[in-house]
């Protein structure tokens, strides 16, 4: 039987109390989503760009700023659009929206750009069918997404505590790769990056994904608070990973680019 998917409305008010946080603790989100900005063909030019699952703004402010035009910012999350819409005052299009049922006209748009948000949505070859019809001929899908072995050791440290899902699931490589090659998008490439955070103890590392709404929302999660044995006990599972860095925390990111005909 396939693995359940985050109930996306769990994932929406997660997103939407970790708001305030979210800026603070989001290193890898910005590297990760910087490094797909920079995969955008130099040449390619948009004038109509939605951010797609566009969280604090961080990135419609960035699309603004490198195409010199109004963007869109489109997320699930209320809370995220009210605090963009605080700090981007030079973008006036915020909008609440599941990426599975975009409220946007048929080839009305030149660039639909996600970082990591599309992991969060149970079904992706659903979104991108969305994303395709949206487009107009010759535009953009970029978008990243994390996979399978993304937080492995606190996965592993996790399975010499309990059975409960701790650990939030990502979808394997190859599970992506037949999405994408099944789907409408003739022209498509898929890059894997693997990043690397550290940390001094474990618990900057739980508190980081807390601040960015990113902790555990799968079915199978355990009820209730971790009491300060079975934390201990996690703390001595996770040990075994330090490096001279410190606690290691692995990220697996696929960046996509996928081009609707011309």
């Amino acid at each position: 039987m396939p693995e359940q998917r985050p109930d996306k409305r769990l994932v929406a008010d997660s997103f939407s109390r970790a708001a305030a946080t979210y800026d603070q603790a989001a290193a890898l989100q910005r590297a990760v989503g910087s490094n797909l900005l920079a995969r955008l063909p130099a040449e390619f030019a948009p004038t109509e760009l939605v951010d797609l699952g566009c969280g604090t703004g961080y990135f419609s402010r960035a699309l603004q700023a490198r195409y010199g035009q109004q963007v869109i910012g489109l997320d699930l999350a209320e809370g995220m659009l009210r605090h963009a819409r605080q700090t981007s005052p030079l973008i006036s299009g915020w909008v609440a929206a599941d990426a599975e049922a975009l409220p946007l006209r048929a080839n009305s748009q030149d660039l639909i750009f996600s970082s990591l948000a599309l992991q969060w949505c149970p079904d992706l070859a659903r979104v991108l069918h969305e994303a395709y019809r949206v487009l107009r001929p010759g535009g953009c899908l970029a978008f990243n997404t994390l996979l399978e072995g993304s937080l492995h050791e606190l996965r592993t440290a996790w399975r010499a505590v309990d059975d409960f899902v701790h650990v939030n699931r990502f979808m394997p490589a190859e599970e992506l790769h037949s999405i994408l090659a099944t789907g409408e998008f003739g022209d498509w490439r898929c890059e894997v990056e693997e990043h690397q955070l550290y940390y001094q103890r474990l618990g900057e590392l739980t508190q980081e994904l807390k601040a960015l709404g990113a902790h555990n929302v799968n079915p199978g999660r355990p009820g209730g608070l971790t009491g300060r044995a079975r934390l201990r006990r996690l703390t001595d599972a996770y040990e075994p990973f330090r490096t001279d860095q410190g606690l290691p925390a692995s990220w697996q990111v696929a960046q996509i680019l996928m081009f609707k005909p011309a």
